[in-house]
């Protein structure tokens, strides 16, 4: 098995060599280490390999070494408070550090042209949970975040950012505590991955923040999706809600027949529960099936919530390796691991239960082409051909085409970019940076979209991507 050590690094010469010695031995591998300076000056993530018992004898090891229990000396803490540009407005800042006892070392503000100054202060520290409250109690006043992890000619010692950069994350989201080490070994892995391909870390953690932000800001009465309702075909109603962050909805209606395309992010859930009942007023008691595109977090946060899950046998396979504890597709990429990571903590994520899962079609072996029919779909008098993609954008991804209705439901593979509101814009241009692409491969996605395209007949379509509206295509008859 394999856990993460996050440690605190004593300071003198030859510490990692101590915590290095301990895992081996115990005859365990360390798999990872990171440490970065600039960043935060103590803190150490150790990954290691090895059995229950070796991991127990490990912590105890690191324990006695001072790795898990050092005293953390006083140390430099950066601060950005955004502050209005009029007269005394810092001063409720300054009066909030004198409360608290800090030390000012260090201080800069300039005006910028805008309604607002960034006033930069260093505060000596030497207690981490009194600048933690220090940094909440601080942003009920203004805009505050901790910037010593930017690149610049001084470095400052803050041997504490990672666990004030997690909490104001736990604070934007309402997460409970033990939510805490998964979000501080993924915000490391994150900056890890990136910063080996070049990127700094301010972009990794300011990004991060950036996401946290907008999912906080569309909870509850921010809550503001678009819904669209259509007339799909004679017997079939549709409604496409479309969330400011995460996938669409779409519900198929019926008669008392309903089915859904995919669910969204699970911390939506009351938001999407109060649309479904307002929309559906029978929806508590109604027999409730959801079809899945494809396994990713933003479309399968809500599954729990159905009598059955409709799925092809790699998606279902995915989603049994999240329920058992393992990494799923998308985090056997190790690019899209700490994205992936991130977003299940933020966003509250449960695994689907096993017995939830209908699987419908058979996967292939191997996908030759960019994309394979593997069986069909009926729905009142809709008549789906079902093709699984090569892997793309996610492997196990579906399609949906009905060619006589000439309606196609593309999942990922295919999204109506041009057609987003604003908010799903900002939302999408978030995880490209995080992930460094949303797609596993994106020439093959490319390749599947090509093929999609080609396969439609002539007519007018109406085809439904998971993020974005409908888009309405015409394909004319050649001549």
């Amino acid at each position: 098995m394999k856990k993460t050590y996050v440690t605190t690094m004593p300071d003198y010469i030859g510490a990692f060599l101590k915590a290095s010695h301990c895992f081996a031995s115990l005859g365990m591998n360390i798999t990872r280490t990171s440490y970065n300076k600039a960043i935060d000056s103590n803190t150490l993530f150790i990954d290691a390999e090895g059995t229950e018992q070796q991991h127990e004898k490990a912590a105890q090891m690191l324990k006695e070494i001072g790795y898990l229990q050092a005293q953390r000396e006083k140390s430099v803490v950066l601060i950005e408070f955004r502050l209005e540009d009029v007269p005394g407005s810092v001063e409720k800042v300054l009066q909030l550090i004198q409360q608290y006892n800090f030390n000012i070392s260090y201080i800069s503000s300039q005006e910028n042209g805008s309604e607002y100054q960034l006033f930069k202060m260093g505060l000596f520290v030497d207690d981490e949970q009194k600048i933690q409250n220090f940094i909440l109690e601080s942003s009920n006043l203004c805009s505050v975040r901790v910037i010593d992890y930017n690149h610049s000619e001084k470095i400052y010692d803050n041997s504490i950012f990672y666990n004030s950069f997690v909490s104001e994350l736990m604070k934007n989201m309402d997460l409970p505590q033990e939510s805490r080490n998964a979000l501080l070994v993924d915000a490391n892995l994150a900056m890890q991955v990136l910063d080996e391909r070049g990127l700094s870390p301010y972009r990794t953690f300011d990004n991060i923040s950036r996401f946290a932000g907008l999912l906080a800001k569309s909870k509850g009465s921010q809550y503001n999706a678009r819904v669209t309702e259509l007339k799909l075909t004679e017997q079939v109603d549709m409604i496409l809600i479309e969330p400011p962050c995460g996938s669409n909805t779409a519900i198929l209606k019926s008669g008392d027949a309903y089915l859904f395309i995919d669910t969204g992010y699970a911390c939506y859930k009351e938001e999407q529960l109060q649309l479904f009942r307002k929309l559906i007023p029978d929806f508590d008691a109604a027999r409730k099936s959801v079809l899945v595109t494809h396994a990713d977090v933003d479309h399968c946060g809500l599954l729990n919530l159905f009598d059955e899950v409709l799925v092809n046998e790699r998606t279902a396979q995915c989603l049994r390796l999240e329920a058992e504890s393992r990494n799923g597709f998308r985090e056997e990429n190790p690019l899209h691991k700490p994205y992936i990571g991130i977003c299940k903590t933020l966003t509250s994520y449960e695994a689907t239960k096993p017995e939830k899962l209908k699987v419908l079609w058979q996967s292939p072996a191997k996908c030759v082409n960019p994309i394979t029919p593997i069986g069909y779909f009926r729905f009142a008098d809709l008549s789906f051909e079902v093709f699984e993609g090569a892997g793309g954008h996610l492997p196990g991804e579906i399609l949906l085409v009905d060619y006589g209705n000439k309606v196609a439901f593309t999942g990922d593979v295919y999204v109506n970019m041009k057609g987003m509101t604003a908010e799903q814009a900002e939302y999408n241009r978030c995880a490209p940076i995080l992930m460094t692409s949303v797609d596993t491969d994106p020439k093959m996605c490319a390749m599947e979209r090509e093929a999609l395209f080609a396969r439609l007949g002539a007519g007018k379509w109406q085809i439904f991507g998971a993020h974005g509206a409908k888009r309405d295509y015409e394909v004319s008859v050649a001549k």
